[in-house]
């Protein structure tokens, strides 16, 4: 098999709902391309000095969003990057747009039964700290389903198969991949 850093792929960008494996998906993804792996919700974090839930707490979603989109449009322009973004980064036009125009898009679709596993005793996810999570899980998919296709040149089905099994797939389907739709 040809070493994988030698194929000229633009970034990736992986797109979907909280605990549908992006994190650990592009992780794998960016050991087998040899790419520099960075999760923009770390990178906020990062960048802040704070948790998520504190910026939310302290500006609210607006705040971190605003946050967001600074580090998405810087991420987004530079080289051989695989990037896990937050599930909420498709709210905003300039993402999509910075995502969709700068790299590969991988949106990696997770039903919500499977969010809801994987997610349940995190407490770093702040649109969760509700009374029902089920149904804001169900909501927030209702919502961000449709722009994460839009943007999205290839959905990946996340609820089986292990992580690394999935980081192939992704190459398999990308390879000889072209920016233009």
């Amino acid at each position: 098999m040809p070493n994988k850093a030698l194929i000229p792929l633009p970034n990736i960008y992986l797109v979907g709902p909280m605990g549908a494996g992006k994190t650990t998906v592009g992780r794998h993804l960016a050991e087998l391309l040899e790419r520099e792996f960075i999760d923009s919700d770390h990178e906020i974090e990062r960048k802040t000095g704070a948790s998520i839930p504190w910026i939310f707490e302290k500006e609210g979603e607006s705040g971190f969003r605003q946050r967001e989109r600074m580090v998405i449009d810087e991420l987004t322009q530079r080289p051989n990057l695989v990037l896990a973004t937050g599930g909420g980064v498709v709210t905003q036009f300039a993402n999509r747009q910075a995502l969709q125009q700068r790299g590969i898009v991988i949106y990696l679709y997770a039903p919500v039964e499977i969010q809801l596993q994987r997610t349940y005793r995190d407490k770093n996810r702040p649109l969760l700290q509700v009374e029902n999570p089920e149904k804001r899980l169900q909501d927030l998919l209702a919502m961000r389903d449709p722009l994460y296709r839009e943007i999205a040149h290839h959905i990946i089905d996340t609820h089986q198969g292990a992580a690394r099994e999935l980081a192939h797939k992704i190459l398999r389907d990308i390879s000889g991949y072209s920016l233009h739709r």
